[in-house]
């Protein structure tokens, strides 16, 4: 077989491995997607109408949910790759890597293994979180089939950028309690970004780092996909941020990968 070869077999198997992992102990997964449709829920039902009324117009309810739709999604796939990282500090704190140093199996299979599987979590984890936002009122009546496919790229692209992070961060942490720990900043991110209010209604100091830190971009980018408002430089900026954190990401996770065991 070709090195192409062996490297897609190998992969496909670290592949199913972690998916069998994520079926077997469900609870993390579980956890993970019920926090963003919980925190859907809460600002809809209960901070729906005064969010709406403090953005400048009526108490409307329908129209929150519009805006917040977007950002609870992207708050997903932050979460989703935190499993990703406490996954991949059992798996260096377990001794299972040193076992796979040993086997005669392509070494970056086992990191595309956890990367797919934890891209593939986080589309399901979307979908999911997305028919909850559908069944409670969420409409993107005008958005194309081209911008609907081009709004999925978008959150693929995000997932596999911080899902890249998230392994650095699970491979370089002495244990899963210290990998959720460290993983955490991708979760309270989407909070300071555009997600739940506009930036411009934040204070002048705070408004910066709000706005270009990577997640608001992102948001900004699939609320014009979905709804039609104006994207501007928000696209190409949101790519950027994912490349970035790719290619970081990557060289990262596969430094420590191939580091020699103390």
């Amino acid at each position: 077989m070709s090195s192409l070869s062996l490297a897609l077999r190998d992969s496909s198997t670290m592949l199913r491995r972690n998916l069998l992992h994520a079926r077997r102990y469900p609870s993390l997964t579980l956890n993970l997607l019920l926090t963003p449709i919980i925190m859907l829920l809460l600002f809809v039902y209960v901070f729906g109408d005064v969010m709406s009324a403090g953005m400048g117009g009526a108490a409307d309810r329908a129209a929150y949910i519009a805006y917040v739709v977007p950002g609870i999604l992207m708050m997903t796939i932050g979460g989703t790759v935190v499993g990703t990282a406490v996954s991949v500090s059992n798996d260096m704190t377990e001794g299972i890597i040193a076992r796979f140093r040993t086997m005669a199996i392509h070494r970056g299979s086992v990191l595309v293994g956890h990367v797919t599987g934890s891209v593939l979590q986080s589309v399901a984890s979307v979908t999911l979180v997305g028919a909850v936002a559908v069944a409670i009122g969420f409409r993107a009546t005008d958005a194309t089939a081209l911008e609907w496919l081009a709004a999925f790229g978008l959150m693929a692209l995000v997932a596999l950028a911080l899902t890249w992070i998230a392994v650095g961060m699970g491979m370089v942490s002495p244990n899963a309690e210290a990998a959720s720990n460290n993983a955490l900043p991708l979760v309270i991110l989407p909070l300071i970004s555009s997600a739940f209010v506009p930036v411009d209604a934040m204070p002048g100091w705070f408004q910066p780092f709000a706005r270009y830190q990577p997640f608001t971009p992102a948001i900004e980018t699939l609320r014009g996909l979905l709804l039609g408002t104006e994207i501007g430089h928000n696209g190409w900026i949101t790519v950027a941020w994912c490349l970035a954190l790719t290619v970081l990401g990557y060289f990262w996770s596969k430094s420590v990968f191939n580091r020699d065991p103390k």
